[in-house]
């Protein structure tokens, strides 16, 4: 449903479904019940300034009968953000599209205590574009290539590209070079298939049994230590499972569930490095700026819907536990 308010700030306004029935006479009552207790005042001010509306951007007052209107809008009174020390690189921009490589810590679109400090405001506001809506996602702690739609009239287009899997994904990762103790050995490459779910109110997805519904290729794609990658000119290469040994891998995704790549690495006893969730859920600590998530969007492809010609965007970072091994 459109929103009868623009963008602000690079901020959606907020969207409020009012219930057909119940307590309440006015628009305002409701509103008094879902947060009056946080700024009641703050509430009486917006109505009576018109700053609330209906269908059509018809301002509420305080008299509004709650049934006048199914979904009302407002703008939310937004705190200050401590800015997160990273930033984003621009890949490619044209009248359709944006691609960008995100940074870790920065999450693709607002949510919780990062508003004005996702990738999505940052670029609304940087680049002057209210109607950028993001393709696809990232996972705050994943860094890497992000597709953006620049052109509303556009956007479906590109839309059914992911609906019908018609984008390739590729990622890479770092983690142990063999799995952890009690897990069997792995040949490379390999294809992992399972069944996942994730619910909005439990932190971690689960694998649970049924057909499988998430499916990711890795491969190997090489071992070192703090030296040098295995296979360096004079630079014996340790087995696989030795200890402190690690390896960059490469993953392919064929479906995109939710942490999808870092359960099935875990899965395979080879949780990505400094992964917080997954193979086990750590204390909630502040973010360490030094120690990102070794995961990286690398790249995608697709055939463009515009000028039908077949497209390729690459990241230029690098997962910095790799970049270190190398001379």
């Amino acid at each position: 449903m459109q929103s009868p308010l623009p963008v602000r700030d690079g901020v959606n306004a907020t969207r409020l479904r009012l219930p057909g029935e119940g307590p309440w006479d006015t628009a305002m009552d409701y509103m008094m019940h879902r947060w009056g207790h946080i700024d009641p005042q703050g509430i009486e001010d917006r109505f009576d300034a018109g700053e609330i509306v209906g269908e059509g951007g018809v301002p509420l007052d305080r008299t509004t009968p709650l049934q006048d209107h199914t979904f009302i809008w407002y703008y939310r009174s937004l705190p200050p953000e401590t800015r997160i020390p990273v930033d984003i690189t621009i890949l490619h921009q044209d009248e359709h599209l944006l691609v960008v490589d995100k940074p870790h810590f920065l999450p693709t679109t607002p949510g919780g205590t990062y508003i004005q400090e996702s990738a999505l405001v940052r670029l609304r506001n940087q680049l002057e574009l209210p109607d950028l809506i993001p393709m696809h996602r990232l996972d705050r702690m994943t860094a890497g290539v992000l597709l953006f739609s620049t052109n509303p009239r556009t956007r479906g287009r590109y839309q059914v590209l992911f609906e019908k899997r018609q984008v390739q994904k590729e990622y890479e990762c770092v983690s142990a070079a063999g799995p952890a103790d009690g897990y069997p050995a792995v040949d490379f490459p390999v294809v992992v298939r399972n069944r996942m779910t994730k619910s909005r109110s439990y932190l971690l997805a689960e694998v649970i049994d049924g057909e499988p519904n998430a499916e990711t290729r890795i491969e190997r794609l090489e071992t070192f230590d703090a030296g040098a990658p295995s296979g360096a000119a004079g630079t014996p290469a340790a087995a696989p499972g030795s200890p402190g040994r690690l390896a960059r891998y490469r993953l392919e995704p064929h479906t995109g569930k939710t942490h999808q790549l870092r359960v099935h690495m875990a899965s395979l006893g080879l949780g990505i490095v400094n992964d917080a969730f997954y193979p086990d859920l750590l204390d909630k600590a502040p973010d360490d700026y030094t120690r990102p998530l070794q995961l990286l969007a690398r790249g995608i492809r697709f055939v463009d819907p515009m000028s039908g010609k077949p497209v390729e965007y690459r990241s230029g970072l690098d997962l910095s536990e790799a970049r270190r091994a190398r001379p």
